[in-house]
């Protein structure tokens, strides 16, 4: 026998902002390190927006939260991926004269 007087109806759990901060937090930590990796400025570029909107939305208790990443942190290696992005225009690459690249090395010219 079911008693009615017992059934509690199922109510759905309140949306959790929590959920957006963290992916918001995820982003701002790893395209930084995309952007170093593959030297893409446009990675570099959207990890400066995306590290500034995420330090920006923070909410009180997620900067006071002791597990996460401090934003001016997020935003300044956001920065220093953007600067390495750019390095090769400042600092570029010193060919050595003797390699050839990654491909077979050169001839050697014939003994006489």
């Amino acid at each position: 026998m079911r008693r009615p007087d017992l059934v509690v109806p199922y109510q759905e759990p309140a949306a959790n902002s929590g959920d957006s901060a963290e992916f918001s937090s995820t982003l701002s930590s790893t395209l930084p390190m995309a952007a170093i990796f593959t030297r893409n400025r446009y990675i570099g570029w959207a990890s400066v927006v995306i590290s500034i909107q995420s330090w920006l939305g923070e909410s009180e208790e997620a900067s006071k939260s002791s597990n996460s990443t401090p934003g001016y942190f997020t935003i300044g290696m956001s920065l220093m991926a953007l600067a390495v992005t750019y390095l090769p225009m400042f600092m570029p690459p010193q060919l050595n004269r003797g390699a050839t690249g990654t491909g077979a090395p050169a001839p050697m010219p014939a003994a006489a």
